[in-house]
């Protein structure tokens, strides 16, 4: 049985290939598939894209050291998920609170685009990974990707679940809530505003508070 995560994986030939050229280039960083972090009783799961380059590739946490994860650490302590508003390294002391952080892809893709058979590969972590929660639990995705391999993972068809920010779908024992990926891209040209994901994580409390 597939477990939700294994630090060893090369089960992808293009992804196992690139983090050996990366830990080459930058023999300082992470470059092995990126773990969950948080706690495993979590009633609330985060579910990115993959890491990045330069953030959790290099500090071997999920959104840690760029860009994404300044506004995405800041609304998990607005709100009660995180005991500080900032992410700094994997062994800052850092404590999620009824959360959990993960991604669709485990390790960094090229040009930050995983292939499809990629994403295929890695959805049983996130399937085994998504029966772990408790009833009523709420999975944010971030990005239509990872809402998809969401959708997949529980076996369920896509037409049925079309990703929209601030959607809140009903799957199975548990409440799925999209936004757009707090990305650089998306944050500066306000596709995606601190507001727009303030109101995201507003709702979210709003279902686990209920």
């Amino acid at each position: 049985m597939t477990s939700i995560f294994d630090k060893d994986c090369r089960a992808c030939p293009r992804l196992a290939t690139f983090l050996d050229d990366v830990k080459d280039r930058y023999p300082d960083y992470y470059c092995r598939p990126v773990p969950p972090f948080g706690t495993s009783d979590a009633r609330f799961l985060i579910v990115g894209l993959a890491p990045g380059m330069h953030g959790a590739n290099r500090s071997g946490r999920p959104f840690t050291g760029d860009h994404a994860g300044i506004l995405l650490y800041q609304m998990l302590h607005k709100y009660g998920f995180a005991s500080r508003d900032h992410s700094a390294a994997a062994d800052d002391g850092l404590e999620l609170i009824d959360c959990r952080i993960t991604n669709a892809v485990k390790c960094l893709p090229p040009d930050n685009k995983p292939v499809g058979a990629e994403i295929n590969t890695c959805n049983a972590y996130l399937a085994n990974e998504l029966q772990t929660l408790p009833k009523d639990a709420v999975v944010m995705a971030l990005g239509g990707i990872a809402h998809r391999a969401i959708i997949k993972a529980l076996g369920m068809r896509q037409a049925d679940f079309k990703f929209a920010h601030a959607a809140v779908h009903d799957v199975e024992f548990f409440r799925l809530i999209d936004s757009y990926h707090c990305s650089r891209y998306n944050t500066n040209t306000r596709r995606l505003t601190e507001e727009m994901f303030d109101a995201i994580f507003a709702k979210t409390r709003e279902l686990l508070d209920k």
